[in-house]
């Protein structure tokens, strides 16, 4: 494994993926931790507490210098979302920003208005934590 992904994270139902990706055990006998936070296609959002596990779990895997695999059916929403939402963590980019950078990358990405909404809300999570933090 030369990108040494170490972590994958299905934003698929379990159904989606059953019979055309690994099982969390078959990824497990490989080395590989899965974190599947399941959110309905097309019309599902990541809830705020998914994009925090989410982005928890991004970061645990990254300080050890591992990638890890967002993924979703198509990679054009679910995954989009979650990706965003590490950026904003990390950057403490505002979403815009976020969802501009990963569009300059994959720019068939489909952001839509209620998966910018909850963006907002983790954004404005991250900014009210960091502001605790400082004072």
């Amino acid at each position: 494994m030369e990108e040494r992904v170490r972590a994958v994270l299905p934003l698929n139902e379990e159904y989606e993926t059953r019979f055309l990706c690994c099982s969390a055990q078959e990824w497990a006998a490989m080395g590989v931790e899965q974190l599947r936070l399941s959110t309905v296609d097309l019309t599902g959002v990541p809830s705020p507490q998914q994009l925090h596990e989410g982005v928890r779990f991004i970061l645990k895997h990254r300080a050890c210098g591992n990638s890890v695999y967002v993924h979703c059916k198509a990679g054009r929403s679910r995954s989009a979302t979650m990706v965003a939402a590490y950026l904003i963590q990390l950057h403490h980019w505002t979403p815009q920003e976020a969802i501009e950078a990963i569009a300059k990358i994959r720019p068939h990405i489909l952001i839509r208005h209620k998966q910018v909404q909850v963006l907002e809300e983790f954004y404005r999570s991250i900014i009210a934590g960091t502001a605790a933090k400082s004072q």
